[in-house]
């Protein structure tokens, strides 16, 4: 398969030497400097894309007369005949910034800062956009490991950064923080097909800027939703694939009308029945976008959320059935009366979570500008399960007497609740001049959560009356930081930056959980987390950054929890102080950025490898450990058909002097590997276009092995895997009765690794794992109006 696939593609580079190519591309400027995050294309919107970091282009157009446009808040544009390949360099200074980046001006970077860090465009995300979430469409990005329960990345999905998990990466949506406050983690299942409305997302490694929410220990994921479009329009995108996955999307946009207001919106379903058993989806999802446009005034008005339905896929399997069984999920397994082995059909997971925004954001003139932003969240749902012979006064149930036997036990199915509402917000003002480009902002949030759950149906026991919980506790939890940060230029080529922030805490609950009679906790942090470091500028080609950053982080719901119930001492605060220093390199088709990073940790909440009963991952302070790596990604351009896009970080990751309690005593394992931290993580992506509107990307991505436990047993190893995608997407242009029908087509795994990303590991009784899909496909059409 390897030969046959090698060979398809040289038949295809052949065929692109002889194909006439015209190329449309430049390097986009204001007041000397690369600018990066224009909007490129043309009149008809038939083909456009965003200027990377260092400000470069690439169009592919049919011969003839295009009028290209440039937007960065405005507009300039030009009208060319292209007869051949041709370089079109635009200087936009004087243009203000785009209004909808401004959004996030307070927590992106770009190329002048000394922060570490990667974007994903648009153009980017479609390529691969047929239903799968997020974190997968992330997994070719540096350092970056991504997880699926269902094993084909729909569903529950993790992502893992520099090794850190999911509940150390902070994410926020256009500035507004997204992650859990409690859990602290990331439920991408909540946003179904949400990339469909995502406009770019940068991905920060390390501590990175200032930003909302909880402090990022391993990374943050900006994203910004759809722009505010100029012209009408409309499409209508269907997938389908293996494992029974369809995907449907609609979305449309009035346009600019009367000179200041557009109306879009999207809805999309997705369903799968995933790779592992009886691990099916249905992901409702909707997107809402009022916005005003008033010179330097723009006003977004959104709505957007989803409803989703998934069965419980993780509890993992065994090493014995991952060899005989790779597919078998034991969720809902139970003996009926004859002993015949049965499966709860509704061991679900079952929630609904809607956003609002209201965002603003107003430039007073060319140097004065601000943002504000009011939001509310609304979560709310239960997971389903069927228990096997439970104590009944676990369960707010009383034992009774049959046939004179009392009974004490029984098969039961309980829902487990959470009803929550999360509100507060953001702000920021900012300055900028040749010389200084400074922010100060800040914001408010805070979260008020129930958590119930009841018993429905009991197999022998008498029921308690109807949606009576048999436990019911409430937390509050509120943050608020404030920062100021600035970039200062000493001289053209030498800036230095500076980040300072305070953040308080406040987190109180209390009452009975399903394991403990008493959950309570009144916690308070106040943290101040400096930043600071330069950039030079050696010439057009070489630029030096280097940056220290400190960062604290207050414990999860789940760490206050586990320790709780397992009589064990509260969690602490965790710190953080991370050194990075890199290198861009950018000679106009090579590029390639490098850097070195030392992240130094005081009492890291490292995961254990154990999971609770809710299949969420159990994490303990570790006292000191460390991660210092490399990491290296590269864009070369071959030629105007090929590119490669490689990256490789290399690590090492640490706990120093680890003790943990291991065969009934406490023991001193000494230096030990950080769990779940790869060595090596490295990516490539092949770009192929062999005729004009055509492209082919291969994807390889390799993980090294990795330890489940941080005692750094043989048992608890996963193997290393390297896995192969084959992307393909074709624009039809001249469709009749569409502006655009684009063809997108995918096949996951395509040499049919049977790997594994994920597992837990409890020294009692050994190793879990969650297999991925082998091949598989998925293929879409997309219909624009």
């Amino acid at each position: 398969m390897k030969n046959i696939l090698f060979s398809f593609l040289m038949v295809l580079s052949g065929y692109a030497v002889m194909a006439q190519q015209y190329q449309l591309t430049g390097t986009v400027t204001r007041e000397g400097k690369p600018l990066s995050g224009v909007s490129v294309y043309t009149t008809t919107k038939n083909s456009g894309t965003l200027t990377d970091d260092s400000g470069n282009y690439k169009l592919t157009l049919e011969e003839g007369k295009h009028i290209i446009q440039f937007v960065y808040g405005n507009r300039k544009s030009f009208e060319i005949n292209l007869t051949s390949d041709q370089v079109l360099d635009v200087d936009l200074s004087g243009l203000e910034e785009a209004l909808d980046e401004v959004f996030l001006q307070s927590v992106r970077v770009d190329a002048d800062s000394p922060i570490t860090y990667s974007n994903l465009t648009n153009e980017e995300i479609g390529e691969r956009n047929l239903g799968q979430d997020i974190p997968t469409l992330m997994n070719y990005l540096p350092s970056v490991v991504t997880t699926t329960d269902a094993g084909n990345g729909i569903g529950y999905s993790g992502i893992r950064v520099r090794g850190s998990d999911a509940t150390r990466t902070n994410v926020t949506i256009n500035g507004v923080p997204y992650n859990d406050a409690e859990s602290q983690g990331t439920f991408w299942v909540n946003l179904g097909d949400f990339a469909s409305s995502t406009e770019n997302i940068q991905l920060q490694r390390g501590v990175g800027t200032s930003t909302n929410g909880a402090g990022a220990f391993g990374a943050s994921i900006n994203i910004l939703t759809d722009r505010f479009n100029e012209e009408a329009s409309a499409e209508v995108a269907n997938t389908y694939g293996s494992n029974n996955t369809h995907k449907h999307t609609a979305k449309f946009s009035t346009g600019l009308f009367n000179n200041h207001w557009e109306f879009a919106g999207r809805a999309s379903l997705i369903k799968s029945d995933g790779y592992i058993d009886r691990a099916a989806s249905e992901l409702k999802s909707y997107f809402l976008q009022g916005s005003y446009v008033d010179g330097g005034t723009l006003v977004k008005a959104l709505m957007f959320g989803g409803k989703e339905k998934t069965y419980q896929a993780w509890y993992g399997i065994d090493a014995a059935t991952l060899e005989s069984d790779r597919t078998y999920n034991p969720a809902g397994e139970y003996t009926d009366e004859d002993g015949n082995v049965k499966y709860y059909d509704n061991q679900t997971d079952n929630y609904q979570q809607d956003h609002y925004q209201l965002l603003w954001n107003q430039t007073y003139d060319k140097n004065w500008s601000s943002n504000f932003a009011l939001h509310y969240t609304y979560g709310r749902g239960y997971y389903e399960e069927y228990e096997v012979n439970k104590v009944l006064t676990n369960f707010g149930l009383e034992p009774f007497i049959s046939n004179g036997e009392e009974i004490t036990t029984s098969d039961l199915v309980n829902t487990s609740w959470l009803d929550n509402h999360f509100y507060g917000t953001t702000f920021s003002l900012n300055y900028q001049n040749r010389s200084v480009d400074a922010i100060v902002g800040g914001g408010w949030n805070r979260y008020d959560g129930d958590h119930f759950g009841e018993v429905i149906y009991t197999r022998f026991a008498h029921n308690n009356d109807p949606y009576e919980p048999f436990y019911k506790n409430n937390a509050v939890k509120t943050d608020f930081n404030i920062y100021t940060k600035a970039t200062v230029s000493i001289t053209n080529k030498f800036a230095v930056y500076g980040d300072l922030q305070l953040r308080t805490i406040n987190y109180e609950g209390d009452g009975p959980t399903q394991q403990v009679d008493n959950f309570p906790i009144d916690a308070n942090f106040d943290f101040f987390n400096p930043k600071g470091g330069f950039t030079y500028q050696f010439n057009e080609q070489n630029q030096l950054y280097g940056s220290v950053a400190v960062a604290h982080r207050e414990p999860s719901r789940s760490d206050y929890e586990d320790a709780f119930e397992n009589d064990e001492v509260a969690p602490t605060e965790e710190q953080l102080v991370d050194y990075e220093l890199g290198w861009r390199f950018n000679a106009g088709k090579t590029q390639i950025n490098t850097n070195l990073y030392f992240m130094d940790y005081k009492d890291q909440l490292v995961l254990s490898g154990e999971i609770d009963e809710e299949g969420a991952a159990i994490r303990k302070n570790s006292g000191e450990s460390y991660r210092l790596g490399v990491e290296v990604d590269a864009t070369i351009w071959v030629n105007n058909w090929l590119s490669l896009r490689p990256n490789i970080a290399i690590s090492r990751n640490r706990n120093k002097d680890f003790v943990a309690v291991f065969d009934g005593e406490q023991q001193n394992f000494g230096d030990t590997k950080i769990s779940f931290s790869p060595n090596i993580v490295a990516g490539n992506m092949i770009r192929v276009s062999p005729v004009k509107n055509l492209q082919l990307n291969f994807l390889s991505k390799y993980v090294g092995e990795q330890y489940m436990s941080n005692l750094q047993l043989e048992e608890s190893k996963l193997d290393s895997y390297f896995v192969n995608d084959f992307n393909v997407q074709y624009l039809w242009k001249t469709a009749p009765l569409f502006k655009e029908v684009v063809f997108t087509g995918l096949v996951n795994n395509v040499f049919d690794e049977k790997y594994v990303s994920n597992g837990y590991f409890d020294p009692a009784w050994g190793a879990g794992y969650y297999p991925q899909a082998t091949t598989n496909f998925l293929a879409g059409i997309t219909l624009r109006f």
